[in-house]
């Protein structure tokens, strides 16, 4: 009688731990609970494992006043896998806990992922695991927090940033944005698609800040009154492996093509033609990981024509090739 087959080796969890500070804004703590905390085992197994550490002595209590407590503090927060800061109250941006300043310095310097959801960002600046990096915060600290940390390059529009193993988001909905993104990271599109399906979101926003941070114009004539971008986005998605144009999606909007072009880069942040690649590498990203259909059929279904241009625009976005891609999340899922 043959041995039985030996059992495959136990892939650990991914740990998150997540800075928990006197005032933490509710919505921002229970963003990574939504995302990170839940058992979505059925998507990914393993899934991650979320732990809330302490950063101060309790007890400790949300913005508006619920009561936490954790058997995790910060000793526990350093050797997480991916270190989360969500956002502080102002004094505490001011004069972050010098305990948690250290552990986040120690937990980056042993190459673990640093990631921070609006304000948050003032923790690591403190702790100069920002000095010549990228990052991002709420666009109403964005003056001050380059004020205070001169040597962070500030990306007052992104919702949010991603220098090497750290990232930053904007305020509150980009807390959604950057988490989800993290998923996609670490799991693939597919996956981070479900998840956004699940939390009843949309699994990436286009555009920066800059949307939210001042009133949108207003329309060029009354005919337009009314026309959002949402249905010709819809409808764009549904086509996108047919040769669109500015002029074919200013016509869905009912309105003229420059206005269309101008109104679409306000609202948005990019150009309709910019916004068709991202979308069309998106929907590849896609294909590679559910399908087995050859490169030159993705690019065919994506709208990106040959497999030399879905390669060109594919590694320009994500920094691989579209075999590595499948490679690396075919196999995951398996």
């Amino acid at each position: 009688m043959s041995p039985p087959p030996p059992k495959p080796p136990t892939v650990p969890r991914h740990v998150v731990g997540v800075a928990v500070t006197d005032g933490t804004p509710a919505y921002e703590l229970a963003v990574p609970c939504e995302v990170f905390g839940l058992d979505r085992s059925d998507l990914a197994d393993p899934w991650y494992e979320l732990r809330l550490c302490a950063a101060q002595p309790g007890p400790l209590a949300t913005a508006p006043g619920l009561l936490l407590q954790s058997p995790y503090g910060l000793a526990d927060l350093a050797e997480a896998d991916t270190v989360l800061i969500p956002g502080l109250t102002r004094s505490l941006q001011l004069d972050p806990p010098p305990g948690l300043v250290a552990a986040v310095r120690k937990a980056y310097e042993a190459g673990k992922r640093i990631v921070t959801l609006c304000a948050g960002a003032y923790v690591p600046a403190a702790a100069g695991v920002l000095d010549g990096r990228r990052a991002t915060t709420h666009w109403m600290n964005a003056a001050d927090f380059a004020h205070r940390f001169p040597g962070v390059r500030v990306e007052a529009d992104a919702l949010y940033c991603e220098d090497g193993p750290v990232f930053t988001s904007a305020g509150t909905g980009a807390a959604v944005d950057l988490c989800l993104h993290l998923v996609r990271r670490d799991h693939g599109a597919a996956v981070a698609n479900e998840v956004a399906r699940r939390m009843v979101v949309p699994p990436h926003r286009e555009g920066g800040q800059a949307q939210y941070a001042k009133l949108p114009p207003a329309p060029a004539r009354p005919a337009a009154a009314g026309h959002g971008l949402a249905p010709v986005l819809d409808w764009a998605r549904a086509r996108l492996h047919e040769p669109l144009t500015v002029a074919a999606l200013a016509r869905t909007a009912h309105l003229a093509e420059r206005t269309f072009a101008r109104r679409f880069r306000d609202t948005l942040g990019v150009t309709p033609l910019q916004w068709l690649l991202q979308e069309r590498v998106r929907l590849a990203q896609e294909l590679l990981e559910t399908t087995d259909v050859p490169v030159e059929a993705v690019a065919r279904r994506a709208g990106l024509g040959s497999a030399a241009n879905l390669r060109h625009q594919f590694a320009r976005r994500t920094g691989v090739s579209p075999r590595t891609y499948r490679h690396v999340f075919r196999d995951r899922a398996r």
